[in-house]
């Protein structure tokens, strides 16, 4: 019973702040909206799979082109075109080129000669810049046939690529997961401290300490609001997407549930270190915006492709906890593919979620 009154209590303290209700709750089909437009990288070093069936010199001079340019780095000779599958899935390749067995005899009779390439478009942006040097390279290496033929007229090769996981390249499939990593950020970490330093600054937390209330039921009181506003907001965002951008869960919904849930308590927990060090409600939500809102949008590969980043950034971006959570989110989300290629995400966020609960409950019970 002590513990419904307190979440009692909080739900009428946020149902009274109607601005803070309001953003909380609009703040996603606005970022939505803002963010809904394509968006351009320049990519480098995109890791390449090569099915060669002809095994011939030509077959090898376009393997040659691509591995020249900076574009793409060949990480895989594969002998069954299986294999493309399961190594785009578990996101070891961004893209494969396979090479047909009739591929040279074509060319030397003077036929179109055609190549497939296989991009993994569950990261728009990325897709589109490597289509774009694919057809650059394979361009490249066609004019040197030509010239090679005397300038035939007709093009001796024609590729054909495939788009896996997001075949409209639509930038805002590739969005939705950040936008939700970025709004759950949002309402756990900041409202959660708000929540526990404005007691403090009411001076009713003496109250609170004299009282026959347990430090896990303020705790839980405090923090289940936020956890059901947090999924009100992701399910917000689904919802628009779904609406105005077509964007649907490929995967396991209970998967989805599982990953977020932890996510949430991963947030609730540093929303809780943060009201312990904080004394007043403006340095709780500047120490609450500069370690959780900027490393979202900018460190978790929300918007910025990690692989791109130096690599002492990339060191940085593993204790930012939604660049675990965005990982599951848009293999759920785009591709549907199931806990094996994301299960040590979920370990490492589950395992920040633990110290973080575990250190601010620890020191939230101090001061009983």
């Amino acid at each position: 019973m002590r513990l419904l009154a307190i979440i009692k209590k909080e739900f009428r303290q946020i149902w009274r702040d109607k601005r803070s209700l309001a953003v909380l709750l609009v703040i996603p089909s606005v970022l939505l909206m803002l963010f809904g437009y394509a968006l351009n990288f320049d990519v480098k070093h995109l890791k390449l799979a090569v099915y060669d069936a002809d095994k011939s010199a030509e077959s090898r001079k376009l393997i040659q082109t691509f591995i020249n340019s900076e574009y793409f780095d060949l990480v895989y000779n594969l002998e069954n075109p299986n294999e493309i599958d399961h190594l785009m899935g578990q996101e070891r390749i961004q893209l494969a080129l396979v090479i047909p067995a009739d591929f040279s005899g074509r060319i030397l009779r003077g036929e179109v000669a055609r190549v497939q390439t296989i991009i993994d478009g569950a990261n728009s942006n990325t897709a589109t810049t490597a289509a774009g040097y694919v057809d650059a390279a394979i361009q490249f290496y066609g004019e040197r046939i030509q010239l090679k033929m005397l300038r035939q007229a007709d093009p001796l090769l024609h590729f054909q690529p495939r788009i896996w996981f997001n075949p409209e390249l639509k930038s805002v499939k590739f969005l939705v997961p950040g936008l939700i990593a970025l709004i759950l950020m949002i309402t756990t970490v900041i409202s959660t401290a708000l929540s526990i330093v404005r007691e403090k600054e009411r001076n009713t937390m003496e109250q609170i300490v004299v009282s026959p209330l347990k430090p896990v039921e303020l705790i839980l009181g405090k923090t289940i609001p936020y956890v059901l506003i947090s999924f009100l907001a992701a399910m917000i965002i689904l919802g628009v997407g779904y609406v105005l951008f077509d964007v649907t869960v490929q995967g396991s919904y209970v998967l989805l549930f599982v990953a977020t849930l932890i996510f949430i308590f991963a947030g609730l927990g540093w929303g809780l270190f943060i009201s312990t060090i904080a004394d007043s409600q403006q340095v709780a939500f500047m120490i609450a915006t500069i370690t959780t809102l900027l490393p979202t949008f900018v460190l978790s590969g929300f918007v910025f492709p990690i692989r791109n980043m130096p690599a002492i950034v990339q060191a940085v971006t593993y204790v930012v906890p939604a660049r675990y959570y965005l990982v599951a989110l848009r293999d759920i989300m785009l591709k549907g593919v199931g806990l094996a290629s994301f299960g040590e995400q979920l370990v490492f966020l589950a395992l920040f979620a633990g110290i973080t609960l575990a250190i601010s409950s620890k020191k939230l019970s101090s001061t009983f």
